[in-house]
């Protein structure tokens, strides 16, 4: 993903021969480890992976996390997730990150323990002492899933974390002989930390609950967020200061104790610092969200953060992780293990529940609305979800699919402009990145037979957002057949993801019996031709004139040129719905494969792209670090060359995955970059959502059973899977031959075992004529 301003995200490496540590067998194997046990959640905290270390449960609403810094704009990037491995101070905890994401926002209800004197600003992390923040360090550091823990040194105090779905948990141990203090500012954003608060309030209630909420400027404009917080011991004197007027009002204690000036501030620059004296025991916080009101904050606290219990609500949060990551039996190496369910653990982080208690959500209008039958879900990265994190839902959780969708339709039903979200959280619409790619997550859901939501209402969505006119060239796209750049930025790319989604929309009306819609959108999927110059061999940008815009360079790429975040080079392959089709444009097979050899072989300096921070990960042209190259390993199979497509993820899993901080080459965009692990490491990818087929490259793991919530269970099985056998011999589904490089998701929920025999040089298997995956010029279909 990425900003309106594209704040965003990147021969083989060694020779086949050489040891791969993530494919040797070891002899433990991993075996009689849990899941939940191998998750790392520090992987992608370093670098540009942006992910948060701190507390969460599965697509929960709370993240509630450490912040290291929530700097300026220009410095957000870097930021996304509030947290930087390399960083040696921490300014607070807040309740709600992004995953990845290649563009900041959110760190609310920033709340940070404090012994002795108490600072009103973080003060700068290269003077200690000049602000709140303390000084930690990473060996007492503790993170876990759903559970993260620190000392803060500056302090002494040690804080720990965890979560549940709408409530976050703290608990911070004082030292001895030095008076107690909680600070809660209302200021910062990760966003950018001043002037982003548009408004916000502050209040203690006649109980002792602290409620507040803020309505801030950032990335969504007038974004709402709401919070209702209790202790579990009694607030001594408490301040709350509005530090923009330099007013303050102080007060004592709880219920029945109040003899304060105010119970209550609002303004544009709020925080309270609340006392507890000298403790004898630890300091028990918790805090509920809501994007509506106080009110519902509150009842969110008394239904989901009944008690204090801060080891009970630990274990909950490890239960609900090992029964969630228990859909994967996996048998490999520690290292391998470790990569592969922390990549899962990251894949199951968005998009996050959105919704209270009583059923009400904000939307797109920002109005409050009420689920009727399924739980309301926000916080939709379409433009890289779509490809690989929501079929891993299909695949592996249909029951949270059907909410999925549900949450789209409602959002667009619910959306001023009536078209599905782009790219929103909290509800809100930003208008990030290109596309209307909401379309290929519902029509994958529905081909796939997922159908817990009105398919007709499924249907009147996605034609809405594919015919509304004044997003992004439409109006245009749908007049000429392609979107012309002297009218819309980005506009080759922009055909060929229109053209994508069309075909995809095309594949769900067919299901559901609507063929003229099928016909209709069927034809729309063949415009990618419109901006493929045969000539040159590239997918290039025309003007409304015809012509193509000149000078052309493939090498090219900058924020609002012909591509979104990628040059000629990366996106002249992005036709996932045909791909046979494609290779007759490039002169046939063999073309086809010396190109496609020119991309990965290709002597590329990655300081050409210093200027466009999401091209990471650059293995000669292929940016794995960015998502319109994740597919491009697996055309190969179309081409009669699948040894290639072996060779090619090998070098990809060598070079851009290690179970480490840094072990993520791009923003991981909410799950997007580690579900392309998990399926590759299964031996398959989705190429083309929609079509039900995974295109099989070659396994990374020795055995892997996914339990799935039909009650069935697939296996993929391997033998001599190490450095040596990098290719694949022989493929059997179910104790049979399987010659063709694709199996289908209702192979896969049907039960059974998918077995591959490896071997030391490359193999026939899967080089006959029809053994290659689907392709719309190649289909009757």
């Amino acid at each position: 993903m990425s900003s309106s301003t594209r704040l965003r995200r990147g021969l083989l490496a060694a020779a086949l021969s050489l040891a791969l540590p993530a494919l040797a067998v070891a002899a433990s194997g991993g075996k009689g480890t849990s899941a939940w046990s191998a998750v790392d959640p520090m992987i992608g905290t370093g670098g540009d992976g942006h992910t948060f270390p701190g507390a969460t449960v599965p697509f929960g609403m709370v993240q509630l996390s450490p912040d290291t810094a929530m700097p300026d704009f220009k410095h957000a990037y870097k930021y996304a997730a509030g947290y930087q491995f390399a960083d040696s101070s921490i300014m607070g905890f807040s309740h709600t990150h992004f995953s990845g994401s290649g563009h900041s926002d959110l760190g609310d209800v920033l709340v940070m323990p404090i012994a002795g004197d108490v600072k009103l600003d973080p003060g700068s992390p290269d003077q200690p002492g000049s602000g709140y923040r303390s000084r930690f360090s990473h060996s007492t550091e503790k993170a876990e899933a759903g559970y993260y823990a620190v000392t803060l040194s500056d302090y002494d105090v040690r804080a720990e974390l965890t979560a549940n779905a709408r409530v976050g948990f703290h608990r911070y141990t004082f030292p001895k002989g030095k008076p107690a203090h909680v600070l809660l500012d209302l200021r910062p954003s990760i966003y950018d930390y001043d002037g982003k608060v548009l408004w916000s309030t502050l209040r203690v209630r006649a109980d002792g609950t602290v409620t507040g909420g803020r309505t801030t400027r950032g990335w969504a404009p007038g974004r709402q967020l709401y919070f209702a917080m209790r202790f579990n011991q009694p607030i001594t004197s408490r301040e709350l200061k509005n530090r923009e007027e330099k007013i303050v009002y102080r007060g004592f204690g709880g219920p029945g104790n109040r003899n304060d000036d105010a119970d209550g501030i609002s303004g544009r620059a709020l925080e309270g610092v609340f006392d507890f004296g000298n403790l004898d025991k630890p300091l028990v916080a918790k805090v509920a969200i809501s994007t509506v009101s106080e009110d519902n904050a509150i009842a969110n606290l008394d239904k989901d953060g009944e008690g204090f219990d801060f080891d009970a609500r630990r274990a909950d949060a490890r239960q609900l992780w090992e029964k969630t990551l228990a859909v994967v039996d996996l048998q490999a190496p520690a290292e391998t293990r470790k990569t592969f369910y922390t990549a899962l653990y990251h894949a199951m982080l968005s998009p996050t529940l959105s919704m209270d208690v009583n059923g009400q959500y904000r939307g797109p209008d920002n109005q409050v609305h009420t689920a009727k039958g399924f739980d309301f879900y926000s916080t939709w990265s379409l433009w890289d979800v779509y490809r690989a994190q929501q079929p891993l839902m299909t695949l592996l959780e249909p029951n949270k699919s059907n909410d999925f969708v549900s949450s789209l339709i409602a959002a667009r039903e619910a959306s001023p402009f009536g078209i599905l979200p782009v790219w929103s959280y909290g509800g809100m619409e930003t208008w990030c990145m290109i596309g209307y790619h909401a379309v290929p997550v519902i029509a994958d859901a529905y081909v796939k037979g997922i159908r817990g939501y009105d398919g007709g209402k499924a249907l009147e969505a996605m034609v809405a957002s594919a015919t509304y006119g004044p997003y992004g060239g439409l109006d245009d796209y749908m007049k000429l057949g392609y979107v012309p750049i002297d009218h819309q930025p980005e506009a080759a790319s922009k055909t060929v993801e229109y053209a994508f989604d069309d075909w995809s929309l095309a594949q769900a009306a067919k299901a559901m019996g609507k063929d003229d819609v099928a016909a209709t959108f069927m034809k729309r999927a063949g415009n990618w031709k419109n901006s493929f110059d045969t000539k040159t061999g590239f997918l290039r940008a025309r003007k409304a004139d015809g012509n193509y815009r000149e000078p052309f360079d493939p090498s090219s790429a900058a924020y609002g040129s012909d591509y979104t975040e990628g040059n000629a080079w990366q996106y002249s392959w992005y036709v996932p719905q045909d791909i046979a089709g494609l290779i007759q444009a490039l002169g046939g097979s063999d073309a086809f494969v010396k190109k496609l050899d020119s991309v990965f072989d290709a002597k590329v300096d990655p300081k050409s792209f210093a200027h466009v921070e999401d091209i990471t990960g650059l293995i000669g042209w292929y940016a794995h670090g960015n998502e319109p190259s994740h597919h491009v390993a697996y055309l190969y199979d179309y081409a009669g060359q699948p040894w290639k497509t072996q060779e090619r993820l090998t070098q990809i899993m060598k070079t851009q995955y290690t179970p480490t901080p840094t072990g993520l080459v791009g923003n991981d965009d909410l799950g997007q970059m580690s579900a392309w692990y998990i399926f590759s490491a299964l031996g398959f990818y989705p190429v083309a959502p929609g079509s039900s087929q995974y295109v099989i490259g070659r396994p990374f793991v020795e055995k892997a059973t996914l339990n799935l919530q039909n009650g069935k269970h697939f296996t993929v099985s391997t033998d001599h899977l190490d450095a040596k056998h990098p290719y694949v011999g022989k493929v059997t589904l179910n104790g049979k031959d399987l010659a063709r490089t694709w199996v289908t998701h209702e192979e896969l929920t049907a039960g059974g075992e998918l077995h591959f025999s490896m071997q030391a040089e490359p193999s026939k298997w899967g080089t006959a004529a029809d053994a290659a995956p689907y392709s719309m010029s190649s289909s009757a279909n």
